[in-house]
């Protein structure tokens, strides 16, 4: 399948591997639609783009304001005519234990990485209903099939992602609408820089594993060819991908492991 000529709203597009999927998807003949709360990164985006910039779109988006989803929503069809794919990439995470994290930070990251993100996809699910035809991706994580330490309320984020997207996918199945989980591994991008730690405050630091992570255009080349078969899920990383492995078929193997290893 070719991505040309496709309409595909990506959130979280000012950085990360957000903003490697404009620039991976532009490179394909997409018709794009750019959304994150900083217009101003998406401007320095949309302009290293090369070539034709006519048919990128920055779409202000703030993922906690769900009461402006609807109208967001409206405009962004309003652009095209349509949406065939969107990508629910914006999110924040979390490093800290669970019995200190305070529940406002708690909160906080649902907010983002759960509501926000299904709220935007019932908004768009309408449209695409209505067109019978349509592909709603979402970034989960590795650690949205299992936990680590630090991580409680992040992968608790992740976790609901699967648990509503795969209903989801069972009821929008009539419809010819896909519905896709991405779970990456260690990529190298500021995600971690931007973690909220137990008081709220920011990391403000790479992880260890990002530091050592595959760079956020490497995971787009290896993403893009499994979005055309439009896979249920998909795993890209490195050995930590061998975890949601591990954890399906020996999950006390996968316990001691993780009790051995150094999460940051």
């Amino acid at each position: 399948m070719s991505f040309k000529d496709q309409v595909i709203w990506i959130t979280g597009a000012s950085s990360g591997i957000g903003e490697a999927l404009v620039y991976a998807f532009h490179g394909e003949g997409a018709k794009l639609i750019i959304s994150s709360r900083r217009t101003e990164e998406l401007g320095r985006v949309r302009e290293n783009c090369e070539g034709d910039k006519s048919h990128i779109h920055i779409l202000p988006l703030d993922l906690t304001n769900t009461k402006s989803h609807a109208d967001i929503t409206q405009h962004a069809v309003e652009l095209y005519g349509r949406i065939d794919m969107l990508i629910n990439n914006g999110g924040i995470s979390q490093r800290g234990l669970a019995h200190e994290t305070q529940m406002d930070v708690i909160r906080q990251v649902m907010e983002i990485n759960f509501f926000g993100t299904i709220n935007l996809t019932r908004q768009v699910l309408p449209y695409m209903i209505e067109k019978k035809r349509g592909h709603i991706v979402v970034m989960s994580s590795v650690v949205g099939k299992f936990g680590t330490r630090l991580r409680s309320t992040y992968s608790a984020s992740k976790h609901a992602l699967h648990g509503w997207y795969d209903s989801l996918r069972q009821e929008v199945d009539v419809h010819n609408i896909d519905v896709t989980l991405i779970c990456p591994g260690f990529v190298k991008t500021n995600v971690t820089l931007n973690a909220l730690l137990a008081d709220g405050s920011l990391l403000g630091e790479m992880g260890s594993g990002q530091m050592h992570g595959m760079t956020a255009d490497k995971f787009t080349k290896k993403l893009l060819p499994k979005l055309a078969k439009r896979q249920k899920e998909i795993y890209i990383g490195g050995r930590e991908v061998v975890a949601v492995y591990i954890k399906r078929f020996f999950p006390r193997l996968l316990d001691w492991v993780l009790k051995k290893s150094s999460v940051t």
